[in-house]
């Protein structure tokens, strides 16, 4: 079988890597390059602690366990475990977050200030915090250089800096991918195109509508290590590098972020969020680099994976794919090659489907 994957971000990736372990004939096109758009702006936080209801939250629990999955196969070390320390709510709200997630099953604990002094000397200690003990991070350029390294011994190919125009449909089935030079033949296609997904379905006449999402990371100068975890405090999300260099958005909440432009020019933003990251260690702080990507959210927020438009044509894209990313691989490309998903990967799926923004 022959199968094209439109976006060589992480989902696209790790989808063409499964893709090519089961058999198939893949061949990745992508307008850019690899991890360049969104997912080389990544956060990288894996976690379900952020979620928006119970079906979210568990499709992100297996999120986790995929990475390990994969991690583990690409005896990979683009993918750490130091866990997150998370006082973004206070009094009623941060007792509310801990008693959901204990219901739901995760795995936390409530730690004091004492408690959190010892796991991170270097951070002004809140009066309480929810451990995350088995949340991760991810440096999605090296997660993804590893899949295609990986895929490139199973015969999976890249093409760069060529842009998908739409799709050569015959008899209501895909039968290739129109690209500027003419049409390249395919049996099947998964759309993992970030923010180009919605006009490349238009183009097909469905409907797949989504937000404008800007994000904007920030990286520090490289500094003697400081921090142990992924932390979210009221106003900031931080994490620090294996290279040294502190990593945040420039969004408070930005997980929850719901800006849909950027309103003021990066450096602006990026010297308000680092004097938060400044306050929060009590140290002065310099930053490098700061990045503007287009985060891939469709309208209602959440994932959205499988078959639409015509026989043989696939949809793969969500925010956050850090956590989502190994996960949507595995089944779409279940899906994509018909081999049948279980019970339980249909139940974690079945919200997501793109039907439901056409009824």
């Amino acid at each position: 079988m022959k199968v094209i994957v439109i976006g060589a971000g992480i989902i696209g990736v790790l989808t063409a890597l499964r893709l090519a372990q089961a058999g198939a004939q893949v061949t990745i096109i992508e307008a850019g390059q690899p991890a360049a758009a969104a997912s080389g702006a990544s956060f990288g936080w894996i976690n379900a602690s952020f979620h928006v209801d119970s079906d979210h939250f568990n499709l992100r629990l297996a999120g986790i366990e995929a990475h390990r999955r994969l991690s583990s196969e690409l005896a990979s070390d683009a993918v750490r475990w130091p866990g997150c320390l998370c006082w973004e709510e206070e009094g009623e709200a941060f007792d509310a977050q801990h008693q959901a997630l204990t219901d739901l099953g995760y795995r936390l604990r409530i730690i004091d200030r004492a408690a959190f002094s010892e796991l991170e000397p270097s951070v002004a200690a809140p009066e309480r915090a929810l451990h995350f003990m088995d949340e991760g991070v991810v440096d999605l350029g090296q997660l993804a250089a590893h899949a295609l390294r990986a895929g490139a011994e199973l015969g999976l190919r890249l093409t760069t800096g060529v842009r998908a125009t739409g799709f050569e449909v015959q008899a209501g089935a895909l039968r290739g991918v129109r690209l500027p030079g003419g049409v390249m033949a395919a049996d099947r296609c998964v759309i993992a195109a970030g923010v180009a997904t919605q006009g490349l379905l238009e183009e097909v006449g469905v409907a797949l509508p989504m937000l404008d999402r800007p994000g904007l990371i920030l990286r520090s100068e490289p500094l003697p290590s400081l921090l142990r975890h992924v932390l979210v405090s009221p106003g900031q999300e931080v994490r620090q590098l294996p290279q040294g260099g502190l990593l945040a958005p420039t969004a408070a909440g930005h997980q929850a972020d719901a800006t849909d432009n950027v309103r003021e020019t990066p450096d602006k933003l990026a010297d308000q969020a680092m004097a938060r990251v400044a306050k929060l260690l009590n140290r002065p702080l310099r930053w490098e680099e700061v990045t503007l990507a287009a985060r891939p959210v469709p309208q209602d927020g959440l994932p959205v994976m499988g078959a639409c438009g015509p026989d043989g044509l696939y949809v793969s894209t969500m925010h956050s794919g850090a956590t989502l990313g190994p996960l949507a691989a595995e089944l779409v490309a279940t899906e994509v090659l018909e081999r049948g998903l279980t019970n339980t990967q249909s139940a974690l799926v079945a919200p997501y489907r793109p039907q439901r923004f056409t009824g």
